[in-house]
C-alpha cells in the first residue's frame, strides 16, 4: 500500500532523508509543557526514536527517527501524557510566546493566556500556504514578533495622574524613549515618542499613572528565504475582542486573496498594502 506522505506531513511526521522514518513534530502552545508531558515525550523518544529530541526555532519539540510501522502507536503513547502532534504544510502553525506578564517583570500582557486563546481559534486551519503567529509580552521582544505573519507585542498606555504624584522623577529617568520631561514639578509626556513600554508606569513608587495594557500588531513578517520585517497599521489596540477581529480579519484577508504557496506579506504587496491597510482600519474604526 502507498504511504500518504502528504497526510502524514500534515499531521506533523515529516520525512527523513533515511527511508521509513520520519521527525515527529509536536504541538507546543506558547512554549509551555508540563513535566507530565516532557515525561512523556522523553520515553516516546526513548521507546520509539533515538533516545534524543530536536527543540525547534519556534518553540515545539521534535521526535527524529519514529518508524513508519510505529505511527499509530507513537500517537496512543503520546496520547496518554497529554501530548499530540503538531503541524506541517499550509496551515496555521503552533502559535509562539514569551513568558510575558505571568512571570516577566518586563511583560504587559499574560502571553500563554493569548497564545491558548489563539491556538484553540486558528490551530491548523487550512490556508493558501503557513501563517505564523508569535506573541511578545513587552518592547524588550524577545520573541521577535515582527517576524510572524502577524506578530503581536504587549504595550502599556500611561496617562499621569498629578494628585499621586510625588515629583521623585524616576519615571523620567526610567523611559529610554526620551518621552518623558519634567517641567515646573509636572511629568510632561511627550505621545509621539513613548513607545507604550510601561517602564514609567512600572518604575513609580506610588503608581501614578492610569493605565491600559493592549497590544501592538504587526503584519507580514517573514523570516526565510526572504526576510521582512512585519508593518504596524494600528499604534496601539486597547482591548483584546477587538484585537481578536483584527486577527480574524488579517487571516480571513490572506485565505480570500492569497496564491497557493504565497506568504502573507507577498499577498499583501500583491493585492495592495493600501487595500489590506484600509481592511484592517475598517474593522478597528467600526469596533
Amino acid at each position: 500500500m502507498a504511504v500518504d506522505y502528504a497526510t502524514l506531513k500534515k499531521g506533523g511526521f515529516m520525512r527523513q532523508k533515511q527511508k521509513n522514518n520520519f521527525s515527529l513534530r509536536l504541538r507546543v502552545v506558547g512554549g509551555n509543557l508540563t513535566a507530565k508531558q516532557l515525561a512523556t515525550i522523553a520515553e516516546v523518544s526513548d521507546k520509539y526514536g533515538e533516545g534524543y529530541v530536536h527543540l525547534t526555532s519556534r518553540q515545539s519539540v521534535e521526535i527524529p527517527f519514529v518508524k513508519l510501522d510505529d505511527i499509530d502507536e507513537v500517537k496512543a503513547a503520546l496520547a496518554k501524557g497529554d501530548t499530540e502532534p503538531g503541524v506541517c504544510g499550509p496551515r496555521v502553525r503552533t502559535i509562539t510566546a514569551c513568558q510575558g506578564a505571568a512571570v516577566c517583570p518586563s511583560g504587559c500582557i499574560d502571553t500563554y493566556a493569548l497564545a491558548k486563546e489563539l491556538d484553540e481559534r486558528y490551530f491548523a486551519r487550512e490556508l493558501p500556504h503557513k501563517f505564523k503567529f508569535g506573541i511578545t509580552g513587552c518592547q524588550n521582544n524577545c520573541l521577535k514578533s515582527e517576524e510572524n505573519d502577524v506578530g503581536i507585542k504587549g504595550g502599556i498606555k500611561v496617562e499621569w495622574r498629578e494628585a499621586d504624584c510625588i515629583g521623585c522623577g524616576v519615571c523620567v529617568k526610567a523611559c529610554r524613549q526620551g518621552a518623558l520631561t519634567m517641567e515646573d514639578g509636572k511629568i510632561v509626556l511627550d505621545k509621539e515618542k513613548c513607545n507604550f513600554c510601561g517602564r514609567c508606569f512600572k518604575a513609580c513608587p506610588t503608581e501614578a499613572w492610569d493605565t491600559i495594557h493592549g497590544y501592538i500588531v504587526s503584519f507580514g513578517g517573514l523570516f526565510g528565504n526572504h526576510i521582512n520585517k512585519g508593518e504596524t497599521v494600528i499604534p496601539f489596540i486597547e482591548d483584546k475582542e477587538t484585537l481578536m477581529k483584527i486577527c480574524d480579519t488579517a487571516i480571513q484577508f490572506f485565505d480570500d486573496n492569497a496564491n497557493p504557496g504565497e506568504r502573507f506579506k507577498f499577498t499583501i504587496d500583491r493585492v495592495g498594502r493600501e487595500k489590506f491597510t484600509n481592511t484592517i482600519l475598517e474593522v478597528y474604526n467600526n469596533g
